[in-house]
């Protein structure tokens, strides 16, 4: 049994607070990052300023993309030096390199990943197409 696809997560810390308060890095990161790892981007990147009830004045950016593949998305607290990064592609895909370009871009000096399979019991397309009923 395979799975449908992978789903990695990284929470990283001691990161760059400049970083993390930018939204153009932010939204960079969303539109160049697809490409990097071979995936389709199906929009523009959704990025937002935002405040949660843990910051002390500097405001956090989350983002997200949707791919053909499915998404990545970035949740970014600044006061804390931290932020949550998911990938969830149906196709296959680097973790490693795409875990290091993530790591790297916002300077985490420390960080933990989980690379989930997700769909373990997904039916396997020959048994979707014999799902389908025609007329």
């Amino acid at each position: 049994m395979t799975e449908f696809g992978l789903h990695a997560t990284i929470d990283a810390s001691g990161c760059d607070k400049r970083k993390l308060a930018s939204y153009s890095l932010v939204y960079d990161i969303l539109n160049n990052l697809p490409a990097k790892i071979g995936m389709t981007k199906m929009t523009l990147p959704y990025v937002a300023k935002w405040m949660d009830k843990f910051a002390n004045g500097t405001e956090g950016i989350s983002g997200f993309v949707m791919i053909a593949e499915s998404h990545i998305s970035i949740h970014t607290f600044p006061d804390q030096d931290y932020v949550f990064m998911d990938i969830f592609s149906c196709r296959s895909f680097d973790t490693e390199n795409a875990i290091k370009y993530l790591v790297n871009a916002f300077g985490a000096k420390k960080y933990t990943t989980k690379v989930l399979k997700r769909g373990l019991d997904f039916p396997p397309k020959s048994q979707r197409q014999e799902m389908v009923i025609t007329h």
